[in-house]
């Protein structure tokens, strides 16, 4: 199941990963597990592939990245195909990404020569990319009645569906805003009238996916595994630049 009804897909480059995770989620749809297992899978996903970083097994850190964003996809499509979708599993995994974004981006520099300033530099920057893209998609997926599990502002913690604690709920709204509140505020200050404007065209919305997640680790997992290891950190600062570019043409359009 899609998040956009069929007439307003695009190209999603960061979501090389959703044929696999609709396997998963289909050999998962008459078991006994949720999409919060599936969440923790990649969780643990992610731990391990920084494990491997640390230690220089990169072909394996590439493996278990990619596996991440594979599973992290796959969650959500197990919330639909299971007609389960919660608030719960949408902060949780929000919450987890930026965590394992940030311990990613620690062994980057552990690794490396890097300055520990940059290395903080380019964690923000990939937040922002990410922002920019999350923010972008969302409001189309409103726009166009598609998946309205995500909201457009994240001001308030919203009612629990069914299934789900409001005390849970609450709680991982609250984590959701520290971690993400920032990012939110910069993002739409620079584009607070994306919301009111035209639809994004189909082009813009593939380019700006390269700012989504899935993309990102499947540079980095490149990078690793073809000896630029080096050259991560430094090259996520400067690709930070097309936030204000990509902001600029949606403006034009």
């Amino acid at each position: 199941m899609s998040k956009l009804p069929k007439e307003h897909k695009f190209i999603d480059l960061s979501d090389y990963g959703r044929p696999i995770a609709r396997c998963i989620a289909n050999s998962l749809k008459e078991t006994t597990y949720t999409p919060i297992h599936v969440t923790i899978g990649f969780i643990i996903s992610g731990l391990i592939a920084i494990f491997c970083i640390l230690f220089g097994y990169f072909w394996a850190a590439a493996f278990f990245l990619i596996f991440k964003s594979i599973l992290d996809a796959a969650d959500g499509e197990l919330a639909r195909l299971k007609n389960t979708p919660s608030y719960t599993g949408r902060y949780l995994d929000s919450v987890a990404d930026i965590i394992l974004n940030l311990l990613i981006f620690i062994a980057l520099w552990y690794i490396t020569e890097a300055n520990f300033i940059f290395c903080i530099v380019a964690f923000l920057g990939i937040q922002l990319q990410g922002t920019l893209y999350n923010y972008y998609y969302v409001i189309l997926r409103n726009n166009v009645k598609g998946d309205t599990t995500s909201r457009v502002f994240e001001y308030e913690s919203p009612v629990a569906m069914k299934g789900e604690k409001q005390k849970n709920v609450n709680f991982l709204f609250l984590l959701y805003r520290v971690c993400y509140g920032v990012f939110d505020k910069i993002i739409y200050t620079l584009d607070a009238n994306a919301i009111t404007g035209k639809r994004f065209p189909n082009l813009l919305m593939t380019a700006v996916s390269t700012f989504g997640l899935g993309f990102q680790l499947l540079i980095i997992s490149l990078m690793l595994i073809m000896g630029y290891k080096d050259y991560i950190i430094s090259f996520f600062i400067w690709y930070s630049i097309m936030i204000l570019v990509f902001i600029s043409i949606r403006k034009i359009l």
